[in-house]
C-alpha cells in the first residue's frame, strides 16, 4: 500500500496545522508560528520555495537526494531518492501524480490524490489568512516533542483532509508533524532552523515512514527564486499525444445522448452521506439517506426509503411517494415544453438552445487541455488529461463564466469514448446572480465516476462534492457529500401514477 511522504512537507514549508478545543487557542499558536517564521508580511510574500539536500539511507540503503519545490498558488513537487527507494509526488494545480518506479508515473485518485492536493494548499498558504484560504484550525493538547514542551493543533482543509502538527512552546516553530498515510503512521521531526531571506527554514529533518527512517539535511534553500511550471507537470516522456478534442468531445456527447435513453431501462439504489461543518472544522451535522431511483427524461426520479439507516414510517413513506409523483409530473411537463420549443425552433430554422447549457463547445472555448497521458483505470485503457480555464477566453454567459473558473483532470475510456472519471474544483469564487443568491467559494470541488454495466450502458457509481458557499449574502456553509450508486437492475415502470420501488424485469 502506498504511503505518502508529502504530508511531511508542510513543515518544511513553514506551515502549521491544528486540532480540537478552543479555536482561538489554535489561531494564537498559528499567529506565534507565523511571527517566529519571519512575520506575516514576509511569510505571505513567499511565492516560491526550493529546497535541496541529502538523505541518509534507511537501513542498508545508500545515501540519496532530497528535493522540494513549491510555487503559488498551489504547485508542489516532492522527491526523495535513496538507493532503490524512490518517492516522487506532485500537484500541478489540476491533478496529483506520483512516481514510485522510474518511468512509471501515475495519476493519484481518491484519498491519495486529496492528500497531495491538501499538502500543496497548506505548504503554499503557510497558515497565513486562514479564513481566505479555507483552512480551519483547532487546538488539541499541550504535549512534548523529544523532551521539549510543545502545543499540538490540527488543520482541516476545505476538502476535509486533516493534519496534526506540533509547535515548540519556546521557539513557536514547527517541531513535528504526525499523520496517517496509506493506513500507516508517519512522523517527521524538524530542527536546525536557519534564516533564509528572512524566513526560518528547518535544515534537519527526520522522516519516519512505515518501518524506515530517513535523515534529511538541507544543503540549499532558495526563497522566491525561479521555479518552472514544468517541474510540477506530469513527466513529458510519459505523455501521449492529445487527440482532436473537438472530434473526441463530439463523439462523447453523441454517446452520452444515446446512453440517456438506455438509462431509462435501469433503476437502482442511491445512498447519500452528508456532513456539514462548523467554521472551525468540527462536524455540525451528519446525515445518511437511502433512495430508490429510476431515470425519466434524463432526470433521476428518487424516492427516500431510509434515514440514518432506519426505514421511513408508513406516513413518511406516503408523503415521500407524493413528493416523487409531483417530481414526475414536473419532469414530464418540462420535457413537453422543451420538445415544443425545439419543434418550433426547427420550423423557424433557429435551433433551440439554453443560454446556460454547459455543452461541448463551452468547454472547448473556456478551457485549455494539457498533460495528456495513457493509463490503466479499473482494468481499462484510458486517456487522461488535465484542464484549466483559458485566460484568453472572454466569457459572456453564466455557463461560460463558471466553466472558465474550473480546473481538474478527466479520464476517458479510449475504446468506449466516454468519461469514466472527472475531478474538478473552482480556482476562484463563482458567483450566481452576482453573489446575491449563491457564492461558491474557491476550492469547492467534486468527483464523478461512472461504469459500463451489462455490456450496454454507462451509469454513475460515485459522486463526491466538497462545497463552501455563502447563500443570500448571509449564511456560510461547508458541506461534504458522498453519493454511492448500487444495485442497478433492468426494470419496467408499469404506471408512473403509483410510486414504489421499480419492479425488476
Amino acid at each position: 500500500m502506498r504511503r505518502h511522504i508529502h504530508l511531511i512537507l508542510p513543515c518544511v514549508l513553514l506551515l502549521g496545522t491544528a486540532t480540537q478545543l478552543p479555536a482561538q487557542d489554535a489561531r494564537k499558536i498559528v499567529e506565534q508560528y507565523v511571527k517566529a517564521a519571519g512575520g506575516s508580511k514576509a511569510v505571505s510574500g513567499i511565492r516560491t520555495l526550493a529546497l535541496e539536500g541529502t538523505v541518509a539511507g534507511a537501513g542498508d540503503a545508500i545515501a540519496g537526494t532530497f528535493t522540494l519545490e513549491t510555487k503559488l498558488p498551489n504547485r508542489y513537487y516532492f522527491e526523495l531518492i535513496s538507493g532503490e527507494r524512490r518517492i516522487i509526488e506532485a500537484y500541478n494545480g489540476k491533478s496529483a501524480w506520483s512516481e514510485m518506479e522510474p518511468g512509471h508515473p501515475l495519476t493519484l485518485l481518491g484519498p491519495e490524490g486529496a492528500e497531495v492536493e491538501a499538502t500543496a494548499q497548506i505548504v503554499n498558504t503557510r497558515l497565513v489568512d486562514l479564513k481566505r484560504n479555507k483552512l480551519a484550525v483547532t487546538y488539541v493538547a499541550a504535549t512534548t516533542v523529544r523532551g521539549k514542551a510543545a502545543e499540538e493543533i490540527e488543520v482541516v482543509t476545505a476538502s476535509g483532509v486533516k493534519r496534526q502538527q506540533f509547535f515548540d512552546s519556546h521557539t513557536h516553530l514547527l517541531a513535528k508533524e504526525s499523520t496517517v498515510a496509506g493506513g500507516l503512521p508517519q512522523e517527521i521531526f524538524y530542527d536546525g532552523y536557519h534564516a533564509v531571506s528572512g524566513i526560518q527554514i528547518p535544515h534537519n529533518l527526520e522522516l519516519h515512514r512505515g518501518g524506515d527512517t530517513y535523515r534529511i539535511e538541507i544543503r540549499d534553500a532558495v526563497v522566491n527564486g525561479q521555479v518552472s511550471e514544468r517541474v510540477f507537470d506530469f513527466p513529458r516522456k510519459s505523455q501521449a499525444q492529445l487527440p482532436d478534442l473537438t472530434a473526441l468531445f463530439e463523439e462523447i456527447d453523441k454517446n452520452q445522448k444515446a446512453i440517456d435513453k438506455l438509462q431509462e431501462n435501469y433503476a437502482g439504489t442511491r445512498t447519500e452521506e452528508e456532513t456539514e461543518f462548523e467554521s472551525d472544522g468540527k462536524v455540525k451535522k451528519h446525515e445518511l439517506a437511502e433512495y430508490t431511483f429510476f431515470y425519466l427524461e434524463g432526470h433521476e426520479i428518487s424516492t427516500l426509503v431510509k434515514k440514518d439507516g432506519k426505514p421511513l414510517s408508513e406516513a413518511e413513506q406516503r408523503k415521500e411517494n407524493e413528493r416523487a409523483q409531483k417530481r414526475i409530473q414536473e419532469v414530464q411537463e418540462q420535457a413537453a415544453k422543451k420538445k415544443a420549443k425545439e419543434e418550433k425552433a426547427r420550423e423557424e430554422g433557429k435551433p433551440e438552445k439554453d443560454d446556460d447549457d454547459v455543452d461541448i463547445e463551452v468547454f472547448l472555448r473556456a478551457c485549455q487541455f494539457v498533460n495528456p497521458r495513457s493509463e490503466r483505470f479499473r482494468g481499462q485503457d484510458v486517456l487522461v488529461f488535465d484542464f484549466e480555464g483559458n485566460p484568453d477566453f472572454k466569457p459572456h454567459k453564466l455557463a461560460e463564466k463558471l466553466v472558465q473558473k474550473l480546473a481538474g483532470v478527466i479520464w476517458i475510456d479510449e475504446k468506449a469514448r466516454d468519461v469514466v472519471r472527472l475531478e474538478a474544483y473552482f480556482t476562484s469564487d463563482a458567483k450566481i446572480a452576482g453573489g446575491m443568491l449563491v457564492n461558491l467559494q474557491r476550492g469547492t470541488g467534486f468527483v464523478f465516476e461512472q461504469a459500463y454495466l451489462n455490456n450496454e450502458v454507462w451509469l454513475p457509481t460515485y459522486v463526491e462534492a466538497h462545497v463552501g458557499a455563502r447563500v443570500l449574502l448571509v449564511k456560510g456553509i461547508r458541506v461534504t457529500q458522498v453519493t454511492r450508486y448500487s444495485d442497478y437492475k433492468r426494470f419496467h415502470v408499469e404506471s408512473l401514477s403509483q410510486i414504489a420501488p421499480p419492479k425488476p424485469q
